[in-house]
């Protein structure tokens, strides 16, 4: 009788487990081989949905959001710009030079990237003083119908000093407040969001923007304008 006592008491202590288990909330999950993750959200619709994070955590003191991305390669500013004058807390600019006053205010978004790829030959904007050289990428900038990547300069980006290959991990780049994964910020219509490893930026209602990593850009123009007006369309004859 001994040995099946045993077995008794054994059988009714597995009960008891399973039954605390089930009465307790607890259980247990196991990795499911074929589960696919859901592919990421296209840039707009990222930055259409993605929930928004409060926008005093990325303030300045001025009328300016910035931040940088948790693994130190992207930074980027909810700003204004008069001409090419950028507003950068963290960049030297000539946006508050009285010169550039008569200049209109424009909301813009502003990246730099630590690492990044060159432009392609048809993202390139500018002739760099008539000499065609030193269009560079690494930046990206997004004013309400237009976003480009690259610039004319003749050394590297502040993120590239900072956080790039020989970077100093030092300066005003060093102090920013980190974007989230997944987290959104928006200023005078303009959003960007971290997310897919690296920065979407646009104006959710034109469909402008862009999306930016270390390994990859896409610029997003918006739909394509029509190069008729309705009213030449209305004088057409038959």
């Amino acid at each position: 009788m001994e040995p099946m006592r045993r077995t008794v008491w054994g059988m009714l202590a597995a009960l008891f487990l399973v039954t605390a288990a089930a009465t307790s909330g607890c259980s247990v999950t196991t990795e499911d081989p074929s589960y696919v993750p859901p592919a990421p959200l296209p840039p707009m619709e990222q930055l259409e949905k993605a929930p928004l994070a409060d926008a005093k955590a990325f303030s300045s003191g001025g009328d300016v959001l910035s931040f940088i991305t948790a693994d130190r390669t992207i930074a980027c500013s909810l700003t204004s710009a008069r001409g090419d004058h950028v507003n950068l807390p963290y960049e030297q600019n000539s946006y508050s030079d009285a010169a550039n006053n008569k200049l209109p205010i424009v909301p813009v978004a502003h990246c730099g990237l630590a690492t990044y790829q060159p432009p392609q030959p048809g993202d390139v904007k500018d002739d760099c003083a008539g000499t065609h050289l030193g269009y560079l990428g690494g930046v990206a900038l997004l004013s309400p119908d237009t976003a480009r990547y690259g610039e004319c300069r003749s050394g590297v980006t502040p993120m590239e000093a900072a956080y790039g290959p020989a970077g100093t991990k030092a300066g005003p780049l060093t102090q920013l407040p980190v974007l989230a994964d997944g987290q959104n910020l928006e200023r005078n219509g303009l959003r960007c969001s971290a997310y897919n490893g690296g920065v979407a930026c646009g104006n959710v209602s034109a469909g402008v923007g862009f999306f930016i990593s270390p390994e990859r850009y896409e610029l997003l123009p918006g739909p394509a304008k029509s190069s008729a007006s309705p009213q030449a369309e209305g004088l057409k004859t038959p």
